[in-house]
């Protein structure tokens, strides 16, 4: 068996991804994006999740974490995402301006019918491919592209100034969550990535 997507060492620090399924643009909407915030904040009260960069995007997730005392990483992740679905869903249900409502649900209950093991909706797919950072260039690699990701996708125009996401944190700005921040080494300063 293949430990290419596994999380295998406890105190390691991992970039993972996880999208909703047939990439439905749900984070348009500020009470959907405050769910999964608020989410996000009780994982790392409860859970022990510590988040070092993340992006949410209109269908996506982008983290890089690692863990503190009982949990697993696997544990945090499916927590997070085993909550934030049920909540989502229940948000989307009861949002009365909702205009999208019938369309989401569909898709929802239908990739929920199709996987055995959810009882009537999926909201995330199932896939997240955890890679391990074990270096600085690995590690600041991730980093920028998860800050990146709303400029690249023509959003912004500098990352700082995309809501969601731990580029301003970066930058010594105060973002929407706590973060961790890894200091980047002197040897890497100026450096740029490609992607």
């Amino acid at each position: 068996m293949s430990n290419k997507y596994k999380f295998i060492h406890n105190e390691g620090i991992y970039f993972v991804s996880f999208a909703t399924v047939s990439w439905v643009d749900v984070f348009t909407r500020p009470l959907y994006n405050e769910v999964f915030i608020n989410s996000v904040r009780y994982c790392q009260q409860n859970k022990g999740l510590s988040l070092h960069a993340w992006c949410l995007m209109s269908n996506h997730v982008h983290l890089v974490f690692s863990r503190i005392g009982q949990y697993s990483h696997s544990d945090i992740l499916r927590d997070l995402k085993k909550f934030t679905s049920k909540k989502l869903i229940e948000a989307i249900e009861n949002n009365p301006s909702e205009s999208r409502k019938e369309w989401m649900m569909n898709i929802f209950k239908r990739a929920g019918q199709q996987q055995g093991n959810n009882k009537d909706f999926q909201f995330w797919q199932q896939d997240n491919h955890p890679i391990e950072l074990f270096s600085p260039e690995v590690t600041f690699q991730k980093i920028d592209y998860v800050h990146n990701n709303p400029v690249t996708a023509g959003i912004v125009s500098e990352a700082e100034h995309y809501l969601h996401s731990s580029a301003r944190d970066y930058l010594g700005i105060k973002g929407v969550l706590d973060i961790e921040i890894i200091e980047r080494p002197m040897s890497l300063e100026g450096y740029v990535f490609s992607y």
